[in-house]
């Protein structure tokens, strides 16, 4: 299994191989939350259209793929240890905020994935980094996982774009993944006033109306989320495959139990 560069929540390496018998033969993956990208990198499709909303992720991953070894020669500068420190961290997550360097805030962008705690990837209401330090003994580079992604990706386009727009600018021979915020396990009657980075129950509707409409146009979407109320009754106009996920459910990652989870094909 082909693992992403970056740590990423939600992250579907482990979900590969039964993604990958869901996923229909096409000349081209689409997929609107691209995320760490773990389904790109472990599928093969002739081309790839990969998207997302976060515009410092989908910089980093265009630098991977236009500038290779250079790059990831530069980003490999910032792994020593006298960056290991919560100062040097909370230093270079500033600059991070403050840079008008894309190619700065991109290496940046990796060292604190790999450096902040639990690898996640949070912005404030002013749209600001703001995770807190992880105090790890030696954050791993993952050169090896970078050469893969900069050799992968020279068949992808990596664009920033919301998933409406991605969805709507499919073409024949398309075949789309989905891996959107997931719906919430908790009673869907509280659904209305739940919300993910903007994406609520509107966008989990719209997500659906899309792609039943892509279907009924001969492109087949998978998409993965909770099994839930919700889900249930929203995705009945698809193949719904159900299985159980082992998932952290507690922020210390010492609580440990299985969720249940989807893929529904509208194909």
């Amino acid at each position: 299994m082909n693992k992403p560069f970056l740590k990423w929540a939600g992250g579907k390496t482990k979900l590969c191989d039964k993604i990958n018998t869901i996923l229909p033969k096409g000349n081209r993956l689409v997929e609107p939350f691209i995320g760490s990208g773990a389904v790109f990198l472990n599928t093969e499709y002739k081309e790839y259209y990969l998207a997302d909303t976060n515009s410092d992720l989908i910089n980093t991953f265009n630098y991977v793929k236009n500038e290779g070894i250079e790059f990831i020669n530069y980003v490999n500068d910032l792994f020593v240890p006298e960056n290991n420190t919560k100062e040097k961290y909370l230093e270079f997550r500033e600059v991070f905020n403050t840079t008008s360097d894309t190619r700065l805030k991109s290496a940046l962008f990796i060292y604190l994935n790999r450096h902040c705690f639990n690898g996640l990837c949070r912005y404030n209401s002013k749209g600001k980094f703001n995770v807190p330090f992880g105090n790890y003994n030696k954050p791993y580079f993952p050169r090896t996982e970078m050469i893969f992604f900069f050799h992968k990706s020279k068949n992808a386009t990596f664009v920033v774009s919301d998933f409406q727009n991605t969805l709507n600018s499919t073409i024949n021979g398309d075949v789309v993944y989905c891996d959107p915020p997931y719906v919430p396990l908790s009673d869907t009657s509280n659904f209305t006033s739940y919300s993910s980075g903007g994406f609520g129950i509107k966008e989990q509707e719209k997500l659906v109306e899309i792609s039943i409409k892509l279907k009924s146009n001969g492109i087949p979407v998978v998409i993965s989320n909770h099994v839930t109320e919700w889900t249930m009754e929203h995705y009945k106009d698809g193949l719904i495959t159900e299985f159980d996920v082992q998932r952290n459910i507690s922020c210390k990652g010492n609580n440990r139990n299985k969720v249940k989870e989807l893929l529904v094909l509208f194909s």
